[in-house]
């Protein structure tokens, strides 16, 4: 036999609720009808509760979550997890900024090539950087060393492709 069935029920939900109706009616002679009705409404709650079995069910909620906290409490396992948790959260946290200031360097790297690659005279000029040529007109044109000239002409004929199908020039 459980602790529920240990309790009787009817009576303690039948006085919470004649209680409740008694303070409803004070209430109500107090603060107006709509005070009364509210607090009539939760008076008969608790004999709801009781006729509809949500009282049982309430108490196994409870008796579950009791059960569970104290397994949580008093587990050296549940306690090395935390610690374990902790630790992953602290290193997430430290990885954030190392990461930026890792893209950071990179970055200025990069920036500094592109700068010297721009140079007068082009002898420091890296192997994708664009190189100015001219074509038979004598207007400067673009042209792209290795891979990445052919996937952005790809992605420019997409485009242009489009563009042509819906009547765009």
């Amino acid at each position: 036999m459980s602790t529920y069935d240990k309790i009787a029920w009817l009576p303690l939900c039948a006085g919470l609720t004649g209680l409740g109706l008694v303070l409803s009616y004070i209430a109500m002679r107090r603060r107006g009808l709509g005070a009364g009705l509210r607090g009539a409404a939760w008076s008969l709650l608790p004999l709801a509760a009781y006729l509809t079995g949500a009282i049982e069910m309430f108490w196994k909620m409870g008796a579950a979550v009791g059960d569970f906290a104290k397994a949580f409490v008093f587990s050296a396992q549940v306690w090395a997890g935390i610690a374990v948790a902790g630790v992953s959260a602290v290193l997430f946290v430290v990885s954030g900024p190392l990461r930026r200031r890792r893209v950071k360097q990179g970055q200025g790297t990069q920036a500094v090539a592109a700068k010297t690659a721009a140079a007068p005279g082009g002898e420091l000029a890296s192997r994708n950087a664009p190189v100015a040529t001219t074509a038979s007109a004598g207007t400067p044109v673009k042209a792209r060393r290795g891979k990445n000239a052919a996937d952005d002409d790809d992605d420019l004929g997409d485009v242009e492709d489009i563009l042509r199908r819906h009547g765009i020039t």
